[in-house]
């Protein structure tokens, strides 16, 4: 029996937006693949990412261009040659995924060769503002036991020190989006330090972030937009220590497994992150969460309302998805 395709974009919105260095944002835009074959029904979501030339219908675009192979039964492992890497492929083998555990009758985690999954801690994004707000907003959530801090280059010594202040007890990695340069890297580099901040997440743009090889990195370095949409890991040791796996950029969970894989087999330690999305897009990634040792899944809470049924969250605890949601 042939499959039917649904593709449908939705939007959600970010509750009280959402600030990096290089953008704004006030929605989540994301894309939908539906695949039912008459008994059952896979769902997978994807966020379209501008820094790498992705939009809505760029991504919706790609997606038509597979469906006629999609209701011809393709396979994941077909898929990985079909599209490239990029956020519509993402959609589509979560979609495969999903539809293969409702077939089987069997949790994702177990085709994936997993044992029962455990719940996680994942980190609360803050976003990157004056450091007054931060620290405001840092409060708020100081009960929170990770938090992510959103930089932006010149005057980030001063933010972090006002998160600090604000969340003495929390873990603290931090995310510059490619916003340092020489003229502020010791700067902020040693404001991390004080702070006792665990991590940094892309710090320099990665078009230089050769320089990373050639200074002291006395704080775990993890790469993000180094780690290019079909690229692979190579080129990264020596530069960075961590690797930031996101479903989006790999191009689904069938890329997701192979590069923690990789990693894991380079010594990197492994952050599994997300785009703006909502409990669908979170759910696949629960499976490389349980091998990361960062976890970064926290779209959901960032939305004023996520879709019905969602992840369960209590508090920071993020719990594996029941197969209503995925999987």
């Amino acid at each position: 029996m042939s499959l039917s395709v649904s593709i449908e974009a939705e939007s959600f919105e970010i509750a009280g937006g959402f600030r990096i260095s290089r953008e704004t944002r006030t929605h989540a835009q994301v894309v939908v693949v539906t695949l039912t074959d008459g008994d059952h029904t896979g769902r997978g979501e994807c966020v379209p990412y501008p820094r790498y030339g992705e939009s809505l219908e760029s991504v919706q675009a790609l997606i038509e261009e597979i469906t006629p192979l999609l209701k011809k039964g393709i396979s994941r492992a077909m898929l990985q040659d079909a599209m490239p890497a990029g956020a519509a492929r993402n959609a589509v083998d979560c979609a495969l995924w999903d539809l293969e555990a409702k077939k089987a009758g069997k949790p994702a985690a177990e085709l994936a060769g997993l044992g029962a999954m455990k719940a996680v801690t994942t980190a609360f994004t803050i976003s990157v503002n004056s450091p007054e707000l931060m620290a405001e907003k840092t409060a708020a959530a100081a009960h929170r036991p990770l938090l992510k801090i959103k930089l932006a280059g010149p005057g980030d010594a001063e933010r972090i020190a006002a998160v600090r202040q604000a969340a003495p007890e929390s873990t603290l990695i931090v995310d510059a989006n490619e916003a340092w340069d020489a003229s502020c890297f010791e700067e902020n580099m040693a404001a991390c330090v004080a702070a006792g901040v665990a991590l940094i997440e892309q710090p320099l743009p990665s078009k230089n972030d050769g320089l990373l090889a050639e200074i002291k990195r006395p704080i775990t370095i993890c790469a993000d937009e180094s780690l290019h949409p079909g690229m692979g890991i190579d080129g990264l040791r020596g530069k960075y220590d961590a690797v930031n796996i996101k479903l989006d950029k790999a191009g689904g969970l069938t890329e997701a497994m192979k590069l923690l894989k990789a990693a894991r087999e380079q010594d990197f330690a492994i952050m599994v992150g997300c785009m703006l999305g909502t409990s669908l897009a979170m759910a696949p990634a629960v499976l490389i969460a349980q091998q990361a040792d960062y976890v970064d899944l926290d779209g959901p809470l960032l939305l004023a309302h996520d879709r019905s049924p969602g992840l369960r969250f209590e508090g920071s605890t993020l719990y594996p998805p029941q197969p209503e949601l995925w999987g």
